[in-house]
């Protein structure tokens, strides 16, 4: 006992082990905006988080509830129950014209996940993948994680929409798949209908993969109309689509996303999904049924977010060092920071301290040099008053 008890005081390696080493490809892999998402001190105003500023539709929650009440906690199809399965399938046939079966359809722990089993199907090792940058951050790492290497496109401020050309040009022999985030995050850029048929022309031209973000399609706030790239001719054969109820039914703390896909490339996913996490929590699935047939709130949501770009972009006008772009979807917007003489993240690391406002800087993002992310899906209250702390203090 004495021997034991000695041995867990003792410091690591003193009594003469070594931890084995963790692979370099692990250490490198950075947190992407967690170090600027986690809650400030008290007194900050945050304008940071990506999520809708609305609870869960409560028709949902209680679906969830009762699933759980009922006993509903044990394993089932890892897919997701057909049910499920088949909700979505119809919504993403109905809603955007993918020809999806239902067999092709994985519903994950959360869309990252989802996004995870896209780029192991469509990144071999040393593999190029196209990013539209700036880029989400996870999309880079997770190309990373997989053993590809991130090939960066600059879509140029205001309008940040991808060129064609230079898509075509950043095209070599090494390149396996172009990920599209349409509308972006960060820039809310909504890629036009020529833009994304123009990717998917390129892409089979090349025989590339198209890994498709989608998890904004329904916040887009233009008259763009938005066209999948799985349902555009040649697309849906070489498609992997990533979406799900996070953002259009403020269930980002679910932890629900949705893999669509060819149903052999399905297949390959459930097996992949079985051997990771075996599924979502079983009595979160008619939720997420629920929320796959049920888009009630969403026009609602909508609304309020219009409302609220439109009150942040006012309010941005009234600060003469601060240029925002304009976006067309999501809830983020970009602002150039550069005329107040500092970069992004000085303007972030002093706006916190001495403004007590949080943003999000994207100097460590290509393309977003020189740009903060601010997020207008934030009570009004909180809109004002963060961007009334940032006039002030950089009127002194």
């Amino acid at each position: 006992s004495r021997q034991i008890d000695a041995w867990i005081a003792c410091p690591v390696g003193a009594m003469g082990g070594t931890m084995p080493d963790i692979p370099d490809h692990l250490i490198r892999l950075k947190g992407g905006f967690k170090a600027f998402l986690s809650p400030p001190p008290e007194g900050v105003v945050r304008l940071t988080v990506g999520e809708p500023g609305f609870d869960t539709p409560k028709n949902i929650s209680e679906a969830a509830s009762a699933a759980l009440a009922s006993g509903d906690t044990h394993y089932t199809r890892g897919e997701g129950r057909e049910e499920l399965c088949t909700a979505w399938a119809s919504h993403l046939r109905s809603r955007w014209k993918i020809p999806v079966e239902d067999e092709g359809i994985i519903v994950t722990p959360g869309a990252k996940q989802a996004l995870l089993y896209a780029f192991m199907v469509a990144v071999q090792e040393n593999d190029e993948v196209i990013l539209l940058a700036p880029c989400w951050p996870t999309h880079a790492e997770q190309v990373e994680l997989v053993g590809g290497k991130p090939v960066f496109v600059r879509c140029e401020a205001p309008s940040f929409h991808p060129s064609i050309a230079m898509i075509r040009e950043a095209i070599t022999e090494k390149t396996s798949t172009i990920v599209i985030n349409s509308p972006n995050n960060p820039t809310g850029a909504v890629y036009t209908p020529d833009e994304m048929i123009a990717i998917v022309e390129l892409a089979i031209e090349h025989d590339l993969w198209i890994i498709s973000d989608e998890i904004y399609t329904e916040l887009i706030w233009n008259d763009t109309e938005y066209v999948a790239p799985a349902s555009v001719l040649g697309g849906f054969e070489r498609t992997l689509t990533v979406t799900g109820p996070s953002k259009t039914h403020a269930m980002t703390g679910w932890r629900v996303g949705v893999f669509a896909a060819p149903t052999p490339i399905a297949k390959v996913v459930g097996r992949l999904q079985g051997n990771t996490c075996s599924h979502i929590p079983s009595f979160l699935m008619p939720a997420a049924e629920l929320a796959a047939k049920d888009w009630s709130s969403v026009e609602k949501f909508r609304e309020e977010y219009i409302r609220r770009r439109e009150l942040m972009l006012a309010m941005l006008q009234q600060i003469p060092s601060l240029s925002a772009s304009e976006p067309e979807g999501a809830f983020y917007v970009m602002v150039d920071v550069r005329q107040t003489g500092m970069d992004a993240t000085t303007f972030a690391k002093r706006a916190m301290e001495e403004a007590l406002v949080q943003v999000i800087p994207l100097d460590s993002l290509p393309g977003g040099e020189g740009y903060i992310r601010l997020s207008y899906a934030a009570d009004d209250d909180v809109i004002r008053e963060g961007i009334q702390r940032l006039q002030s203090w950089l009127a002194q």
